[in-house]
């Protein structure tokens, strides 16, 4: 019997690894797909089979010309019917002044967070919307809801990748697919997100001061419970916004 395939489009260490993780304990072959690290890859795909699980891996540049539209199209063929998604491409250029942010740059985090999410949505939104059901989850940063100094690019892209989610959902929901965007309110305790931003040096620093036990860091895996929650919601009671944080973290509206 095929089982029912999540997507993850984004696959690190940090959440992309953790939610594949976590669908694949629940019984569904969880496809990976990431830009680069083909070892990494393996090592995600290793450590989800080694506890019982199903998984596949990809090298995928969510960038390039129809890499995203043939992929989606291989897995339905060859897999399974993609009943999740989850869109966890950061957009991410780093923090730079008008001045410092060139066209490219600015296009870049376009292309990574609203274009590639429109490009997932059209090719899986007909299937779904063929089988009646479906789901959406869109991994989404503070960018999206307040732009700060120096964030030209990430804060419009992500602005964007929101806006994009609301359109979705008042044209899909009423027929049967659930887009929810998920707002990282917070630093995630991800080697290879915020580790590879800080350096592993600070990085330690930061998880001795903040995270493990502390809990001042987003937890991954914890992260991936919401997300599995949300993927399961009955339709009377859908969730479409949501924003994690941790306990000792200001709200974006706050800060």
């Amino acid at each position: 019997m095929t089982k029912p395939v999540c997507l993850i489009i984004g696959a690190g260490a940090g959440i992309g690894g953790n939610v594949g993780m976590r669908f694949a304990q629940a019984g569904y072959h969880a496809v990976l797909c990431r830009r680069k690290d083909q070892d990494g890859l393996n090592k995600l795909v290793n450590n989800i089979e080694d506890r019982g699980g199903s998984a596949s891996g990809f090298l995928l540049n969510a960038v390039e010309k129809d890499s995203i539209e043939k992929r989606v199209k291989s897995i339905e063929s060859s897999l399974g019917p993609i009943e999740i998604v989850i869109f966890n491409l950061g957009a991410q250029t780093g923090n730079r002044s008008l001045r410092d942010t060139s066209y490219k740059t600015f296009e870049l985090g376009w292309r990574l967070a609203t274009f590639a999410l429109y490009r997932v949505a059209s090719s899986v939104c007909p299937l779904m919307e063929t089988r009646g059901h479906g789901t959406i989850l869109v991994t989404s940063a503070t960018a999206a809801m307040r732009g700060n100094n120096g964030q030209h690019s990430h804060a419009a892209a992500m602005g964007g990748r929101r806006m994009l989610c609301q359109s979705l959902n008042a044209e899909f929901a009423v027929k049967g697919i659930h887009i929810v965007h998920v707002v990282i309110d917070g630093s995630v305790d991800a080697p290879d997100t915020l580790g590879k931003m800080l350096g592993p040096e600070e990085f330690e620093k930061l998880r001795e001061t903040r995270g493990m036990e502390h809990d001042g860091l987003l937890l991954p895996v914890k992260i991936a419970e919401t997300f599995y929650h949300l993927s399961q919601q009955h339709r009377s009671a859908w969730t479409h916004e949501i924003d994690l944080r941790s306990f000792s973290e200001k709200a974006w509206w706050n800060d």
